[in-house]
């Protein structure tokens, strides 16, 4: 591995953050002699009761403790908590009285016209929304829906159900209402939140019949909030609309329009506070439900040591509510910190609209997908030469491996004095399992190590720790976020299959990692994307690295499809730059760039040009369907609502489907 490193915090720096300081007080109070990051990680996890419990009392958890211990059982029975009781939205909105007055959640919307909740509104609006929802006979354990893009009504939904006890779950608009309805049907929600419009990619986007639509499919719905998003008018079309269902409708505005303080639940440790979504890419998505108590701990673990956020300080994560970035951009509010929303398209106006949007509002931390950072720079777009984004002092990647010539341009375009973060976790967890933490330098394409309390490690195909080698990326001990379970897996048979199948004790999260001597990780790509040609096991990640840092390509795709009779087909679909290109010469010069600057091992058995490559709406490349369409699977069990762009995905389902097998 490299060992370049493009920044570095100055000593005095790391000894100013929050992690180096609960390193100190950590030492003093259990006579330790702990002097780096790794020695306070080997700690953290060596004692892991100790450790999380001693996060509840350093951040002052909002409850009452465990009456036992800490932590009981081994994965994937392991038990954290029990006879406690939080509740999550108390402890988010811990600050409202201090900071009363100030900006707690900035909303944005296409146009970048611009809403603000202070504190104290929100703890309000919070407080008037749970009271409706028992008003309406909402209980602990029942479910609040919302269709909903990223927006402050969003966060307060979620807060005001949370502090109910009721089970929240949110999905964007942009799923439509086949994935909509997929996704909460299983769930059999009692109230749905809609909206009436909303602005995207310059016109405004009618959302009422998708609401008529949604109603027909999910009959358990016995409540409707209408939140008026683009002040449509249509309010009363939605009334009529919704009664032909024999559903009860309000208006969001109407239940925050009498301000209250609200009133909070406390639930067991483990009792559900949201289901997250599996990608549902070939099926039906999983509905992955994490618990109130352990999700308290993560957040303040994460934004109280990992992240260096100044309380009051501008946080903006561009995410979908679908993404479990969502769920972090909320939670920037229990450290104090103010939580940016923006619910336009990604590149309104233009490449610098993300830029545009941390320069007016004065940015400290910016979140998003390595897909973002990679469209900017193919654009030839610089942001610092348009905008100050002096205080931006932190940037988070999440969602596919960052091109190393991307993070140079970061240094290069934005800001050289910024700690550039790559983190590596899931919806699974709802937390990270190896990233970054403020007190250790930033190298190209490596994660600096195991967050805390997170045994992380990598095993070869034997099930043994290995090192300066690829291999699976596995957690080897619990962690307070993990599910609680799978919705509607009785028996967690299909929880134990998703993570546990290769070991009953062994978390399996399906990453292809190294971990190097400096205990630092290196992510290849998805392990059910693993190229294994002739028994040799190789990263998708490390081919891009290579193919997508030639001027001729703006992005690539590999398959490794094991055919019948033994047969193994690797093609490399390629986007070229310049559409009119010779596609013989951008082929060779692929083929060329692999065989010198990477290994003929890596060199296709074909390349193809494409009009694009499949990805997420969150940005992650799609290569296990179309890979199991190459193995002969029927293209229409891929979920095509799930595609950024649906027409890019249908080329390359008719590609494999077409594919002489």
């Amino acid at each position: 591995m490299t060992d370049h490193i493009l920044w570095q915090p100055a000593e005095e720096d790391v000894r100013a953050t929050a992690m180096y300081q609960f390193m100190v007080d950590m030492n003093a109070k259990h006579d330790l002699t702990m002097a780096s990051y790794l020695d306070l990680w080997q700690w953290s996890v060596d004692d892991l009761e100790l450790f999380w419990t001693e996060i509840w009392e350093y951040f002052d958890v909002i409850g009452e403790k465990p009456t036992a211990d800490m932590l009981t059982g081994r994965m994937p029975n392991a038990h954290w908590g029990r006879g406690a009781k939080v509740n999550y939205a108390q402890n988010v909105l811990r600050h409202a009285r201090e900071m009363a007055d100030q900006e707690a959640i900035i909303g944005l919307d296409e146009s970048l016209n611009r809403t603000a909740l202070t504190w104290k509104q929100l703890n309000e609006h919070v407080g008037a929304f749970a009271d409706y929802l028992r008003s309406i006979g909402v209980r602990p354990g029942d479910v609040v829906a919302a269709a909903m893009p990223n927006i402050p009504q969003a966060i307060v939904g979620l807060l005001g159900s949370a502090a109910v006890g009721a089970i929240w779950s949110v999905v964007n608009v942009d799923f439509g209402v086949t994935g909509i309805v997929s996704r909460f049907q299983q769930l059999q929600p009692t109230v749905l939140i809609t909206i009436d419009a909303l602005e995207l990619g310059g016109t405004l986007r009618d959302q009422t019949d998708d609401l008529d639509a949604l109603l027909a499919h999910l009959d358990s719905v016995k409540h409707h909030i209408l939140v008026e998003n683009a002040r449509t008018g249509v309010s009363e079309t939605v009334a009529e609309l919704v009664a032909t269902h024999e559903v009860t409708t309000t208006r969001y505005d109407d239940i925050i329009a009498q301000p209250r303080e609200p009133k909070f639940e406390p639930v067991d440790f483990s009792h559900p506070l949201w289901v997250l979504y599996s990608s549902g890419t070939t099926g039906t998505p999983k509905g992955i439900v994490q618990g109130h108590g352990g999700t308290v701990l993560e957040i303040a673990k994460s934004f109280g040591l990992h992240y260096r956020v100044p309380k009051g300080a501008p946080v903006y994560i561009s995410t979908s509510t679908t993404w479990m970035l969502w769920n972090m951009q909320v939670a920037v509010l229990i450290i104090g910190a103010k939580a940016v929303t923006y619910s336009g398209a990604v590149f309104a106006g233009g490449p610098g609209r993300q830029f545009e949007i941390l320069a007016n509002e004065r940015v400290a931390f910016y979140g998003c997908g390595a897909a973002i950072l990679t469209g900017v720079q193919e654009s030839e777009f610089i942001p610092r030469d348009h905008y100050d984004l002096s205080h931006l002092t932190d940037m988070l990647v999440s969602a596919s491996p960052l091109p190393a010539r991307t993070w140079r341009w970061v240094y290069d375009t934005v800001n050289p004095d910024i700690r550039l973060r790559s983190d590596s976790g899931g919806t699974d967890v709802c937390s990270v399992f190896v990233g970054s933490n403020p007190m250790d330098p930033v190298r190209i394409n490596e994660l600096m190590g195991p967050h805390l309390g997170v045994a992380a490690d990598v095993y070869d195909e034997h099930g043994r720790p290995v090192t300066e080698q690829v291999g699976e990326l596995v957690i080897t001990k619990p962690m307070p976020t993990m599910p609680l379970y799978f919705w509607n897996d009785d028996d967690g048979a299909r929880y134990r299959d998703a993570y546990f199948s290769q070991d009953p004790h062994i978390w399996y999260h399906g990453d292809f990692a190294t971990k190097t001597e400096r205990l630092s990780f290196v992510i290849h790509g998805r392990s059910d994307a693993t190229l294994n040609r002739g028994g040799i096991r190789m990263g998708s990640s490390d081919l891009y690295q290579v193919v997508d840092a030639l001027e001729e390509v703006t992005a690539s795709m590999v398959i490794g499809a094991e055919l019948d009779e033994g047969g193994y087909y690797m093609p490399l679909f390629v986007v070229p730059r310049d559409p009119k290109a010779d596609p013989e010469a951008v082929k060779a010069k692929v083929i060329e760039t692999i065989r010198t600057e990477l290994s003929p091992r890596y060199v296709p058995d074909e390349v193809i040009i494409a009009p694009g490559v499949p990805m997420t709406k969150t940005g992650k490349l799609m290569e296990v369907p179309i890979k199991r369409v190459f193995q002969g699977m029927t293209p229409e069990k891929v979920a095509t609502e799930t595609a950024a762009d649906p027409d890019v995905l249908e080329w390359f389902l008719n590609y494999a489907a077409n594919y002489p097998k």
